[in-house]
């Protein structure tokens, strides 16, 4: 199978990345959570660096960094996603990835918008502010992150503010994309749902 893409998009802690997960390892496909390049250049630019030389000089080994998770880290990459030097540094690696044969799988916020708008299938997941600020909270506080709810929900509705507000790419659902609220959803309903509609488009 030569260039099958599912985009999915969503702001943070919606689930789009466990989703995406479960629907590559399900029909075997490519995984690329595309906000840990992002997360990778916030790194770099917290050792220093510009956001544009990290784009630029960015490797495949720095998206194993155990760091790139640490709310510090996600900050930084909401920031440097907003500057156009390092998103357009970035898309050529994105659509690559997107066409590589054995179908592929990204998850990110401009997939179906920018990166891949002629994928065959596209998911929009979301759900409330307060919601994904409890599920960051405790992905956080189980790493031994010293936060507070009140602290999350805050850094989520400034991140949430920014993405969807930036000039380049910013975080909307694609016109055709399949919308999907998480806020009461278990994580197996909305696995069922996005391999079952992925499932209908492959015809299988």
């Amino acid at each position: 199978m030569l260039g099958f893409t599912v985009a999915i998009d969503g702001p943070a802690a919606a689930g789009k990345g466990t989703v995406g997960r479960a629907v590559a390892a399900h029909f075997g496909f490519a995984h690329l959570d595309t906000g840990l390049l992002y997360r990778a250049v916030g790194a770099k630019v917290l050792d220093g660096m510009t956001a544009e030389e990290a784009a630029l000089t960015l490797q495949a080994d720095d998206l194993e960094d155990d760091q790139l998770r640490t709310n510090a880290v996600a900050e930084a990459a909401s920031l440097a996603a907003a500057i156009p030097a390092v998103r357009a540094a970035l898309v050529d690696f994105q659509r690559s990835f997107a066409m590589r044969a054995g179908g592929a799988v990204l998850d990110g916020r401009d997939i179906g918008t920018v990166i891949c708008p002629d994928a065959p299938v596209k998911l929009f997941i979301t759900a409330t502010p307060e919601v994904r600020a409890q599920r960051r909270f405790a992905e956080l506080s189980a790493k031994g992150a010293e936060v507070t709810l009140e602290g999350v929900l805050a850094d989520v509705q400034a991140r949430d503010a920014r993405d969807s507000t930036r000039a380049e790419a910013p975080l909307k659902p694609a016109a055709d994309a399949e919308l999907m609220d998480t806020s009461t959803m278990d994580i197996e309903t909305a696995v069922a749902r996005a391999v079952a509609l992925v499932a209908a488009r492959l015809g299988v």
